[in-house]
């Protein structure tokens, strides 16, 4: 078996250069092409504001990895999010992120992509 390279990729950790103190939701672009586009984010205590709601034009996969969220729709039902749930909200889907755990990260992978 031959040994990587320098000019091998190198493996990232996802929970990894997570700051101490999160002021504000932490959103990094992992990766991205014309058709997709993935993203770190990470919550601790982070909502998003009351009256501010997302309709994307573009559908978001997103999988909760640590931590825990509630996302609300746009007729005000509310879905809890533990480690490992995921969860497609179409494009033009109203939607917002009602809380997540103060306690600990709350760390999210999103992909989005069109169709």
């Amino acid at each position: 078996m031959e040994e990587p390279g320098a000019g091998a990729p190198q493996p990232c950790n996802i929970t990894a250069d997570i700051p101490e103190q999160l002021p504000q939701e932490l959103t990094q672009t992992l990766c991205h092409s014309t058709a997709v586009r993935i993203e770190r984010i990470v919550s601790q205590g982070h909502a998003s504001a009351v009256d501010a709601w997302y309709e994307q034009d573009e559908h978001e996969w997103v999988l909760l990895l640590s931590g825990g969220a509630v996302l609300q729709w746009g007729d005000g039902s509310e879905q809890p999010l533990a480690p490992g749930d995921y969860v497609l909200i179409p494009a033009g889907t109203r939607h917002r992120v009602a809380g997540t755990l103060a306690s600990e990260p709350s760390i999210w992978l999103a992909v989005f992509f069109n169709q």
